[in-house]
């Protein structure tokens, strides 16, 4: 191994391909369902997603309108005409022998996203986003890619509408990527165009390569001609976040290593085992020229210039973010919590009509979410039981319950057992007591604790919270604490 490998001061750079499937009812040059989760395997098939001969593709004009929705979204150009092409290679979930996909005249062109990594704030480049059709899905029966004993083709996916978006290479971490696949994600809820919670919605193919930290200029940029020298390794099979951040950070060291032990990167493209969490090698990478892409001569070239016009898009993430913080005075931690998905500010918003947006932002953003997330459960997992949320939050700003026992009692039965809030209030005994209860509850708490008194007198600062405590105590909890506070000062006084 020579010095000059050892010493290397090497960098990664990252561009990703990341398919998001694209929620429509009906696939994308067919009548076939998209709605497959259950399904038995091959049952949401035709002749034209078999590719079966003669069977001609008609285009879904709502995959078209949810492509110029990401479009405008990201702010890419979007052509007076776009086309689609054929791109050939063999694959066993490929029934055809070919995809049909768009190659030189992509619907969006040219576009931005920008994403927050820890304190610093990046624009990703996106080169391109194009329309095409999903394979159909292989599962692999006594092991891996590389290990099973036979693997089954389920066709049931093949059609499916979905969208490419490749990154230009401006990637120069794991964390960035991470960073970058849940801020798209969020723009394409909002935009109603996918589905997270669907199985195999978003899909991250990754090209690495790693250079001289030397060859960046002062902006952080690469020649053309340093990109093109370098090795490219393709990793395929990245299923979610997580996963991409930690292939990365696998195959950012791998290809380290090899460097710095004096060995060359292969141009090839690797297999993300999630399992075994490496990657290994499928094949040599191919290139451009080895897909033979033709026109496809069955779907004519689309106008597309008018709809950009007449496709509207709602309020995006960063936008809403900053309304929040204007409109609501919110900090921007607070509004970036609530705007984290959709179903969060929706129902920030909805609450915030209704009540003090200063309460309902602690407990959407707070309450809500900590306890969701201490339970590992998702917003998507309780988004039928939104009206049950204000309806607890009226109890709180009604001042029928306590805002202690609406989330240590309440909320945390409705999330364990399912419950009410109503039925939780009736069970536990939670209703707030009325000023002569609580008013004796005080009197009590300073005819019993003598030492207590004499201690507030003194000046000793926990006497007087304790004796909150004892009436606490003896109301169940049911008592307004301030209340408490204030009585018992008017009687100590």
């Amino acid at each position: 191994m020579s010095q000059q490998a050892q010493e290397r001061d090497l960098a990664a750079v990252i561009g990703l391909e990341v398919h998001v499937q694209l929620e429509t009812d009906t696939k994308i040059f067919c009548g076939c369902s998209t709605d497959t989760a259950d399904a038995e395997p091959n049952t949401h098939t035709c002749p034209v997603c078999l590719g079966l001969p003669g069977a001609l593709p008609v285009l879904n004009e709502a995959a078209v309108e949810a492509a110029v929705k990401l479009g405008k979204a990201i702010d890419a150009d979007i052509p007076e005409r776009t086309r689609f092409h054929r791109k050939n290679y063999f694959y066993p979930d490929l029934p055809k022998g070919f995809q049909i996909t768009q190659y030189d005249a992509p619907v969006c062109q040219d576009g931005e996203l920008d994403v927050t990594v820890g304190d610093e704030r990046r624009t990703i480049g996106i080169e391109r986003a194009h329309l095409e059709e999903d394979p159909g899905s292989l599962r692999h029966v006594g092991g891996s890619i590389d290990t099973a004993d036979y693997t089954l083709v389920d066709y049931n996916r093949a059609g499916t509408p979905l969208m490419e978006v490749v990154t230009d290479p401006d990637f120069r971490s794991a964390d960035e990527v991470r960073a970058f696949l849940a801020k798209l994600t969020d723009v394409l809820e909002y935009l109603g165009v996918f589905d997270a919670e669907r199985d195999g919605s978003l899909r991250v193919d990754a090209n690495i390569s790693m250079v001289d930290a030397a060859a960046f200029d002062d902006d952080g940029d690469l020649g053309e001609e340093t990109l093109e020298s370098a090795n490219r390794t393709e990793v395929k099979n990245i299923s979610s976040h997580r996963a991409a951040e930690k292939a990365l950070s696998y195959e950012i060291t791998r290809q380290r290593n090899q460097i710095q032990r004096g060995r060359e990167v292969e141009q090839e493209t690797r297999h993300w085992d999630e399992a075994r969490g490496i990657t290994v090698s499928m094949r040599s990478k191919e290139a451009e020229k080895d897909y033979r892409y033709f026109r496809e001569a069955d779907i004519p070239p689309l106008e597309v210039s008018d709809w950009k016009e007449r496709v509207p898009i709602p309020e995006l993430p960063d936008a809403r973010r900053e309304r929040f913080r204007e409109e609501y005075d919110l900090g921007a931690e607070t509004a970036s919590k609530l705007t984290s998905r959709k179903e969060v500010a929706d129902l920030f918003e909805a609450m915030a009509e209704q009540y003090d947006p200063g309460l309902a932002a602690t407990w959407v953003a707070d309450n809500i979410l900590g306890e969701l997330n201490y339970r590992d459960l998702d917003v998507a997992d309780v988004a039928d039981r939104f009206g049950e949320f204000e309806r607890l939050i009226e109890l709180v700003a009604e001042d029928e319950i306590t805002a202690k026992n609406a989330e240590e009692v309440v909320l945390r039965a409705m999330l364990d057992e399912g419950r009410e809030p109503d039925e939780v209030v009736e069970r536990e005994g939670l209703g707030k007591t009325t000023g002569g209860e609580v008013q004796a509850a005080v009197e009590a708490a300073v005819e019993e604790n003598p030492e207590a008194v004499e201690d507030y007198h003194s000046g000793e600062d926990g006497a007087l919270n304790f004796l909150v405590g004892q009436v606490m105590a003896r109301t169940g909890g049911s008592a307004d604490p301030g209340q408490v506070n204030e009585l018992l000062r008017e009687e100590l006084g």
